[in-house]
């Protein structure tokens, strides 16, 4: 009867695969925290339920930096500050076409409560029925 060559299954070095998947590890580690993008805001620390959104829409996210700078998100698309004229209305122009987007508002917390106030008078004037606030939790 002839041996087979082959090894048997406790043979197998499995250590090359495991130094493999902890240097994709890493890699992932280092990149992820690269890839989130938007505008840097300090959000104020409150307990609150979160909003109910449509799960098949991105919402509309207004941020509204320290400086108070006005930024339109849509998914993960971030645009450059814009005045609050021009913000109004291309707000307007994505609420007609999709009047069901929901319209979130990120405010800095040291950005004056009148700028956050203005602004969601504007989103009310460019048709959005409800603005939800966006927070961190404590």
């Amino acid at each position: 009867m002839a041996r087979s060559s082959r090894k048997p299954m406790s043979d197998i070095n499995v250590v090359p695969y495991i130094d493999v998947m902890l240097v994709l590890l890493i890699i992932f580690m280092v990149t992820a925290p690269m890839l989130t993008q938007g505008v840097k805001v300090d959000l104020p620390q409150v307990e609150s339920d979160p909003v109910n959104m449509q799960e098949d829409q991105e919402p509309l996210i207004i941020t509204v930096d320290s400086n108070a700078a006005y930024y339109l998100e849509i998914g993960d698309q971030t645009g450059k500050p814009m005045e609050l004229a021009t913000l109004q209305e291309r707000v307007s122009l994505i609420l007609q076409q999709n009047p069901k987007v929901s319209v979130l508002v990120r405010g800095d917390r040291h950005v004056e409560y009148g700028v956050v106030v203005d602004l969601m008078s504007v989103l009310q004037q460019s048709g959005a029925d409800g603005v939800g606030l966006v927070t961190e939790n404590p």
